[in-house]
């Protein structure tokens, strides 16, 4: 599984799928999810749940998860798939999820784990009754291909002349799901909508397009962006360049960088940091401090991340900013301390020997250097114009402008080199464990 070029094709790819009226399913990157499936079945689910991935490519995990055969895999791999698909049945928009399973359908895909998360996304989901109230017809498809229609129908006129437990019910519907009390009410909302008796209540119609659980944090974007207002650290560190009470600041930065380094595993092999640090990284006006302060930000919980972290400084350093910026002897000197990995900070503005850089990173495989080199941007805003400044177009190149954008950039570095690989696998099983809890949390609130 090629991770980097996957990783970045699911931040960057939103198209949805599609189920045209007696057409085949249309799926854009189906080749690309299968392969990554097979050569990877365990760390394709995981890179379902990683920081940042678009809707409809979390959508194209679950029905690629769910669609193939888990024949050959391992105890913990199935776990895995298992734990990933019922946070992606809750942390999707409902009508994405009931794409999926109508594709599921199309494609005539139904092994036990298809079964169990379609029945457990029909019948237990907590917004259970407003979506069979809203796409009564469709769920009730999803219900029919999960068990076969002749199961599911017979299954349907048993609980609707009474039977809620019997050994026939048990063995066909029930041990799919983990509440099966609150199944006989659903399934005859299913097929009976004209009973009144039975009929779903209307509920709420925004239901089907809002996830019950977040995947990833919801940030509010201040509505004016300014050097302090970027995160923790970066705001302290601009507070100590300005020249504010450096005792009481230094505390308080040590105390935020070992809060935000414990959000991720730590990296047991050897990263090459090019900080930029030259005059432009520093900034005028409402803008000083504040992309050298978040690269120095970066810096810091990557030092505590990392067994072993080479900084290579250019332009300067991050109290002195003076200098013109040369990345391209930068990355020299960081591959000179044969790194697994180099990148690359910098807000883009290469004014020594312009070209430079590029030339040099495509030199490298003639030298026959294989370490991958990455670029980080450290932005003013998210949506800042880059067109001047990109310095080496070749290299893979991810911005950051906030703290909170860490989540996302280090799984993307660490992403593109083999000592990379197992922590990254370390990180989205921890993120995996945390949506797991948030998710009992969630379904015990709604039992109670």
């Amino acid at each position: 599984m090629d991770t980097p070029t996957l990783l970045a094709h699911l931040h960057h790819h939103d198209t949805a799928l599609t189920l045209p009226r007696g057409a085949h399913l249309r799926w854009d990157d189906a080749d690309l999810h299968r392969a990554a499936h097979t050569g990877d079945p365990e760390g394709y689910a995981l890179l379902g749940v990683a920081p940042g991935v678009r809707p409809w490519q979390r959508a194209r995990v679950l029905l690629q998860v769910l669609a193939a055969s888990q024949a050959g895999l391992d105890d913990r791999a199935r776990a895995v798939q298992a734990r990933v698909a019922r946070v992606l049945t809750l942390g999707l928009p409902p009508a994405h999820v009931i794409t999926v399973l109508l594709a599921l359908r199309r494609l005539r895909a139904n092994h036990k784990h298809t079964t169990r998360a379609a029945l457990r996304f029909v019948l237990e989901h907590p917004a259970a009754d407003a979506l069979i109230a809203a796409r009564r017809p469709a769920l009730r498809d999803c219900f029919e291909h999960a068990l076969g229609t002749a199961t599911a129908r017979g299954c349907a006129g048993r609980i609707a002349g009474g039977d809620t437990a019997s050994d026939y019910l048990q063995r066909r519907l029930l041990r799919f799901l983990t509440d099966p009390a609150a199944a006989p009410d659903r399934v005859q909302a299913l097929y009976h909508a004209d009973d009144p008796a039975t009929r779903p209540t209307a509920g709420d119609p925004a239901a089907v397009d809002r996830p019950v659980l977040s995947v990833d944090t919801v940030r509010q974007r201040p509505a004016t962006i300014t050097a302090t207002n970027r995160g923790d650290i970066a705001a302290t560190l601009v507070h100590l360049y300005r020249g504010g009470p450096a005792e009481d600041l230094y505390a308080a930065l040590g105390r935020q960088v070992g809060a935000a380094a414990a959000e991720f595993p730590r990296f047991t092999g050897t990263l090459a940091l090019v900080v930029d640090a030259s005059a432009s990284m520093r900034g005028y006006g409402d803008r000083e401090w504040a992309a050298l302060s978040q690269a120095a930000a970066l810096r810091m919980v990557l030092s505590q991340v990392c067994a072993r972290l080479e900084v290579i400084e250019t332009g300067g350093d991050e109290r002195a900013p003076r200098g013109a910026t040369d990345l391209a002897t930068g990355v020299l000197d960081a591959l000179g301390a044969e790194p697994d990995l180099v990148a690359v900070v910098s807000d883009g503005y290469e004014n020594v020997y312009p070209g430079d850089l590029a030339r040099v990173v495509a030199s490298l495989p003639h030298a026959g250097i294989t370490t991958p080199v990455v670029f980080c941007h450290s932005q003013f805003t998210g949506s800042d114009d880059l067109t001047l400044r990109r310095p080496a177009p070749s290299l893979p190149q991810r911005g950051f402008w906030h703290q909170d954008d860490f989540a996302e950039l280090l799984p993307w570095m660490f992403g593109h080199c083999a000592a990379g690989a197992p922590w990254l696998r370390a990180a989205l099983h921890d993120r995996l464990d945390a949506l797991d809890r948030q998710a009992d949390t969630l379904t015990a609130r709604i039992a109670a």
